[in-house]
């Protein structure tokens, strides 16, 4: 049956990140990830997690100067130092706070220059995770929402981790995103799936609650269970009123994968 992360980037952002967390657990959610949680101490976050008895799927490496229009570092050329420091921020809070994975993100850029810079950085974000059994992640973003993001498909996302050959580093496939640059998601679920570590929903195209859009979640996610998929669906979506306003769908969905 499918285990459901709430994405505190864009659910319960009105609270603090340590009540946030208490809130998904009291909501019924089985896990938690973050976009950014470093304004807070990982001490305190780790203590809120064992608090809530939920777990950290993810969180992501820091954009870069955002004034400037960076969104990530690692596929930057000529900014290896900055790119690495996330690298290491990002590793670090996720030691401390048990997160499992840590999405390590590409920026804007484009050629062959871009990907051998971040081929280079992925190499040092999976042996400094490695150590403390963290597994990176690589996701395609829609050019809608990231325009000039140098990752788009999950076809070239799964070639590069081929490239790689780096065991810890996979595919986090947001089907939001994938959807609005491929389609066919249950054949790129299957397609994938030895190389997808974190799966991501939110309607299409609004990007609100999964019970609205395009895409029929509950038959997917029966997909996704069918195929074996072992890890959290996370829910990464900007609700349309307030979070508890929204979660209907979540047990709409659990009782339908019964």
């Amino acid at each position: 049956m499918a285990r459901y992360s709430a994405n505190l980037g864009f659910l319960w952002t009105e609270l603090a990140l340590p009540e946030a967390i208490a809130a998904a657990a009291a909501a019924g959610f089985d896990a938690v990830e973050c976009h950014w949680p470093y304004a807070v101490a990982a001490g305190e976050t780790a203590a809120a997690l064992s608090v809530a008895g939920l777990t950290m799927v993810g969180l992501n490496t820091v954009r870069g100067d955002l004034a400037a229009g960076d969104n990530g570092l690692a596929a930057l050329a000529g900014r290896a130092g900055e790119a690495r420091a996330a690298i290491d921020q990002a590793v670090d809070y996720a030691a401390e706070t048990g997160t499992l994975s840590v999405h390590v993100m590409a920026g804007i850029a484009e050629g062959g220059k871009a990907k051998k810079t971040f081929l280079d950085n992925l190499a040092y974000a999976a042996e400094r995770a490695r150590a403390h059994g963290i597994g990176i992640l690589i996701e395609p973003l829609n050019h809608r929402d990231a325009p000039g993001y140098f990752l788009k498909r999950s076809d070239d996302a799964a070639a590069l981790i081929g490239e790689l050959g780096e065991p810890n580093v996979r595919m986090m496939f947001d089907c939001y995103h994938v959807q609005i640059m491929e389609g066919d998601l249950t054949r790129r679920l299957e397609r994938h799936l030895p190389l997808i570590g974190h799966i991501q929903i939110a309607a299409v195209p609004s990007r609100r609650e999964p019970d609205e859009g395009e895409i029929a979640y509950e038959r997917l996610i029966a997909e996704i269970d069918g195929l074996g998929y072992a890890g959290f669906i996370g829910a990464e979506y900007r609700p349309r009123g307030t979070t508890e306003e929204g979660l209907g769908w979540l047990g709409t969905f659990r009782r339908g994968s019964r």
